[in-house]
């Protein structure tokens, strides 16, 4: 097949290219604005590879995405570009809006306009894979609930509320002008190569700097943890094998208070890398003010998923975070130049725990 992926310089969107590269059958056309959180180096183990290739451009440029389709005579498109912060989307929106929905939007009529020239077979083939979040869901109670694709929508976030419209806007080109879609909503993911911002990496690299662990309100907050490479195979299940006009959920059934995961990361780089002083990585958390609007918990079933396409997580959360300390361990190539240059600003002391691409 011929794949355009849209944020491959992402973290997840760099999970995807590399899980779909890996098979010589593909071709894969990587389109990326390279915004702060797009980094090519995620992808340096295949820049080389004939059956890839890197463009940058912006989703909302419209023209320059239809020339590619038809370039390309691309049979799928899986669209992760996006703003994924909430934090950021609390300070500045407007960056949200103008990607998330306009640039969705630019998206799906350049897909539109292309789905529409090709002949049979290729036009029922064809799919607009959308990647979303568990967040357009809002949050459930700490002790009951779990979100299904029938839940409701309920975003609580400039962040969630865009991408709950984007959702809504490709069910709307399905519905209106047939558009063969697939959408998915992912728990938070975690992994190699994901952005310093983030919870799980920012703790750790904080950590190995001995500085403070922040943690918001109390920890309470509990999210379900993915695995970023078992997403990447989930996304490419549902972009090449999902029902057009069907959403499916990918969770990997791993709920955890964000104070738990701070508290394990502080336990295994206790084992991988002891502080200098004897004192433990846990006593560098601190507690901090509650950021507005935070939801309670996350908690996705994939039983869809796992029930049409086969697919269940490979890691375990233990096994995957053990994965993930490592690999920053021994990965400072690539975090380095982010922390100490493009990217030494306040936000890097902030906890962050959302999830998407």
């Amino acid at each position: 097949m011929n794949i355009l992926v849209t944020g491959g310089a992402g973290f997840i969107g760099s999970a995807v290219c590399r899980q779909l590269v890996a098979n010589p059958q593909n071709r894969v056309i990587n389109v990326d604005k390279l915004t702060y959180a797009g980094n090519l180096a995620s992808l340096r183990q295949i820049e080389n590879h004939q059956n890839y290739r890197f463009v940058q451009a912006d989703i909302c440029d419209d023209a320059t995405i239809l020339s590619l389709l038809r370039q390309e005579q691309v049979d799928v498109v899986m669209h992760l570009a996006a703003e994924s912060h909430v934090d950021r989307s609390i300070d500045g929106p407007a960056a949200f809006i103008e990607t998330n929905i306009v640039g969705t939007f630019r998206m799906l009529n350049a897909a539109l306009a292309h789905w529409r020239e090709l002949s049979e077979p290729a036009k029922s083939a064809f799919r607009f894979h959308h990647i979303s979040t568990d967040e357009v869901f809002g949050d459930l109670p700490f002790d009951s609930g779990i979100f299904t694709e029938e839940t409701p929508y309920a975003p609580s976030s400039p962040y969630s509320a865009s991408k709950a419209s984007s959702d809504h806007l490709v069910r709307a080109w399905h519905e209106t002008y047939g558009l063969p879609i697939v959408i998915s909503n992912c728990s938070n993911n975690y992994g190699p190569f994901h952005f310093p911002e983030k919870l799980i990496p920012l703790v750790i690299l904080n950590a190995l700097d001995g500085k403070p662990l922040p943690v918001y309100g109390a920890g309470a907050n509990v999210r379900d943890w993915l695995f970023v490479e078992d997403h990447a195979r989930a996304l490419e299940l549902v972009a090449t094998k999902g029902r057009a006009g069907e959403s499916y959920n990918i969770g990997g059934r791993a709920e955890r208070t964000n104070l738990s995961v701070v508290e394990t990361i502080c336990d295994i780089l206790d084992e991988k890398r002891p502080r200098t002083n004897a004192g433990r990585y846990r006593d560098l958390i601190t507690f901090v003010t509650d950021r507005p609007g935070h939801d309670r918990r996350y908690a996705i079933d994939a039983a869809k998923i796992e029930r049409e396409l086969g697919w269940t997580p490979v890691e375990t959360f233990e096994s995957g975070l053990r994965h993930t300390v490592q690999w920053y361990l021994d990965n400072d190539w690539w975090w380095g130049p982010i922390r100490g240059e493009r990217y030494a600003g306040a936000r890097l002391g902030v906890t962050a725990a959302d999830s998407t691409p």
